[in-house]
């Protein structure tokens, strides 16, 4: 039996659960399920959403966003994670998912859609060129932990 698949917002603590094992392939980091439900949790209160597309109960890939606005972009959609499972990577999943978070941006009258990409991640970026995206900044970061040892 196949499914065709189909997006749905991630809005319960179950579904969100089920999402785990597919955003570990993206945040190693977050191996305990029980902190990535707390994370998605705390973030859904400040305006993260997590699309989920499916085929069945099977997670194929995963969206999460937020609609921010600041004075360089106005009004924006940041993409904070977009994985489709490594098993499934050229599958059109990931395509599937940037068409709805375009869609989503406009409703929400977003001018832009932004996300970042570790500059190493050269597959990731070949697929942002092909969605219609351009390497427009060089973000810099602190960690500022390291810089408050600095200072004491």
């Amino acid at each position: 039996m196949t499914f065709t698949p189909d997006i749905q917002m991630v809005e319960e603590e179950a579904h969100a659960r089920r999402c785990h094992p597919l955003m570990v392939q993206l945040r190693p980091h977050l191996t305990s399920e029980d902190e990535f439900v707390s994370r998605w949790h705390r973030q859904s209160l400040d305006g993260y959403r997590l699309l989920a597309l499916h085929a069945g109960s099977n997670v194929l890939a995963l969206a999460g966003y937020r609609v921010q606005e600041n004075l360089v972009s106005g009004r924006h959609m940041y993409v904070d994670d977009l994985v489709t499972d490594a098993c499934l990577r050229g599958s059109g999943h990931g395509a599937e998912l940037m068409t709805r978070l375009k869609q989503d941006a406009r409703l929400l009258g977003c001018t832009k859609l932004l996300l970042d990409t570790p500059l190493s991640n050269a597959l990731g970026q070949r697929f942002y060129f092909r969605q219609g995206l351009l390497a427009t900044a060089l973000r810099f970061s602190l960690p500022i932990a390291a810089e408050v040892s600095l200072v004491s």
